[in-house]
């Protein structure tokens, strides 16, 4: 079965491929997780990322939003020094500001599923891509998401990650047209 180009990279990015880019979540940990990986991501490849997610997971206690959010300068000291992570202090002090954000969305729209997905409808975006050179960066929607989250005082949310963000949580589907998964979530979630 013909799969995007960039799943072809590595095995782990084959099975993120096939398994989890572009199918929509709506579990507020896993959407936690995601805008924590994606802000890491600045300035880095997703690989990277991606081959450093079980570190990720077992350092900011598998993402529970609240414990992250409790996070004193003496746990952002000790994951400074996770080689599993990226070491970056301005990230990793990100995660926990951006919890505090995050528990406030989940506040006032009863969940961060509610907020986030509201950017589209409540309906993925199904793209028809040929090649991926044709794929965006930003839109207008990742656009005024940015600044929205911005607004509210999340940090590492420029419009290229809000972007990437969608693509990871299926709120866009970005499969090539030619790729076997393409045809499989537009078929399921249109």
């Amino acid at each position: 079965m013909k799969k995007c180009a960039w799943a072809l990279s590595s095995p782990s990015m084959q099975h993120y491929h096939d398994f989890e880019w572009g199918l929509p979540i709506h579990d507020d940990r896993l959407l936690f997780e995601f805008l924590i990986l994606e802000g890491a991501q600045a300035g880095l490849s997703w690989s990277t990322i991606l081959n450093k997610r079980k570190a990720y997971q077992q350092a900011f206690d598998q993402f529970d939003v609240v414990t992250v959010a409790s996070y004193d300068e003496h746990k952002i000291n000790n994951l400074l020094t996770n080689s599993g992570i990226v070491r970056n202090r301005l990230k990793i002090k990100s995660a926990v500001s951006n919890a505090h954000s995050f528990i406030s969305v989940q506040r006032e729209f009863g969940s961060f599923d509610s907020y986030i997905w509201q950017f589209i409808q409540g309906k993925p975006l199904q793209n028809a891509w040929k090649s991926a050179v044709n794929i965006p960066a930003t839109t207008q929607v990742s656009e005024i998401m940015s600044k929205d989250l911005k607004h509210r005082g999340f940090k590492f949310v420029g419009s290229t990650i809000c972007y990437a963000y969608m693509q990871a949580i299926g709120m866009v589907n970005d499969h090539t047209i030619d790729c076997y998964r393409h045809a499989e979530l537009k078929q399921k979630y249109s």
